[in-house]
């Protein structure tokens, strides 16, 4: 009789672990210590795991990405509805602005932490490994050694 073979489970991708910690507010290589020390401050360290969360640059991508997904999810939206063209402006603006506000405020943090578990799932910033020559080589500027 034959026997029933079942293929080995695939790991999740480490890309698609590292957003999901991050996205968590949680650290990137051990998935348990937190990433922020305050709201948007990253802890440089991770109290659990040593991990240095400090060498991942995330400034400006938590914004850019908040905006995008927010226009997209809410201002999009918002202004399909009749409500916005047909109410009066302090009506609109009294009712829209503090939902925005909020959905901002709370994304932010969260699209930052996947922003740094991307990175992190990246090894790194984004610029070669120290101990890989070749990408190295290909990295350094043509007028480098001139």
């Amino acid at each position: 009789m034959s026997e029933i073979i079942t293929p080995p489970i695939k790991p999740p991708s480490r890309f698609l672990q590292g957003l999901t910690r991050g996205f968590r507010r949680r650290c990137p290589n051990c998935g348990a210590g937190r990433l922020y020390r305050g709201y948007l401050t990253v802890e440089k360290t991770c109290p659990l795991c040593g991990h240095d969360n400090g060498q991942y640059r995330a400034d400006d991508a938590g914004p850019y990405f908040t905006i995008l997904v927010v226009g997209h999810i809410y201002v999009g939206p918002v202004l399909l509805m009749p409500f916005v063209w047909k109410a009066p402006i302090w009506l609109v603006i009294g009712l829209t602005l503090p939902a925005l506000a909020a959905l901002t405020l709370i994304l932010l943090p969260l699209i930052k932490g996947a922003v740094i578990g991307a990175q992190w799932s990246m090894r790194g910033s984004g610029g070669p490994e120290p101990e890989d020559e070749l990408v190295q080589e290909s990295w350094v500027s043509p007028g480098a050694g001139r």
